[in-house]
């Protein structure tokens, strides 16, 4: 495994931010760790990059100890951390040349990071002078130099236009083909569109880890229907392929299906032999979205 969390449990004093917290991730896999704000993502990620400590329990990043092998296990490292630290004076190049030397690497690679992360246009500007979305490349280039096996990402596309959200989307899928990645952040659809697989965590503990394809799969198919009149629940439960049906408000019904098949023209022609129309229709599908609001209620 890329990345091995063993019962982390983390305190600020008094408080608990992590209890007992454990998931593995493989090499190749794009992870979202997803969570409301003060869920204990970034403390989580911190740990994971030996910037801070655990109070209980260990994490392994390609078989090194975070905690007694640090700096070994930094190496396999890449951390683009939630306010990307950046030396707004110095020129794009400049500053991943800077970043260069530190790890001892020549500089021929960054001109291949810079072409890699889209820069090359840019590479001659201050920071300064810099859109967010750039900001964000920089940052991932600077992350990527030493050729890391684990990328760690916290709310990388926070504050990004349209355009710059499906650029680093991209790369991000792009990095993800051979390199470990856990990507923090609170937005859902950033999840759906980037990760293999989801983390969800809130008030410092994991709430559910599910493969995005398989919960795609296995989506229960959930059809909100409201009709012109009141109906037994005896009648509706003789639609077809029904698992079950929820009478949410006086004539609307939540009904849930076992197939994957469209029921929506059985609905219709059930309102059809009933003597019914019907005023509203929508599928609800069980999606990320529903997963997140089922586990993770206001």
């Amino acid at each position: 495994m890329s990345i091995e969390v063993k019962n982390i449990t983390k305190f600020y004093k008094d408080q608990k931010a992590l209890n007992n917290v454990s998931f593995s991730i493989k090499k190749g896999e794009i992870v979202g760790f997803l969570g409301p704000n003060g869920a204990g993502k970034s403390t989580m990620m911190k740990i994971i990059t030996g910037f801070i400590t655990a109070s209980e329990g260990e994490v392994l990043v390609s078989n090194y100890n975070v905690k007694t092998d640090k700096l070994a296990a930094q190496k396999h490292i890449g951390y683009l951390p939630e306010h990307n630290p950046l030396y707004l004076e110095m020129y794009v190049k400049e500053y991943l040349l800077f970043n260069a030397s530190i790890y001892k690497i020549p500089k021929v690679e960054v001109e291949k990071i810079i072409k890699k992360v889209g820069l090359t246009p840019e590479a001659h500007k201050k920071i300064k002078q810099l859109s967010k979305g750039y900001r964000q490349r920089v940052g991932l280039a600077a992350a990527l130099l030493h050729n890391p096996n684990v990328l760690i990402l916290d709310e990388p596309t926070t504050g990004l236009d349209p355009n710059q959200l499906i650029d680093i989307r991209a790369l991000i899928k792009e990095i993800g083909k051979n390199k470990t990645v856990l990507f923090s952040t609170h937005i859902m659809q950033e999840v759906d569109a980037i990760c293999d697989r989801v983390i969800l965590i809130n008030k410092g503990e994991i709430v559910a880890d599910e493969n995005l394809i398989e919960l795609k799969k296995n989506q229960a198919q959930v059809i909100e229907v409201e009709f012109d009149y009141k109906i037994e629940k005896q009648f509706i439960e003789t639609i077809p392929h029904l698992k079950c049906a929820e009478n949410i408000y006086d004539t609307s019904w939540l009904l849930t299906f076992n197939t994957s098949k469209d029921m929506r023209p059985a609905v219709f022609d059930f309102a059809h032999d009933n003597g019914l129309k019907t005023l509203q229709l929508n599928t609800k599908n069980k999606n990320l979205e529903s997963l997140f609001q089922e586990l993770i209620p206001n």
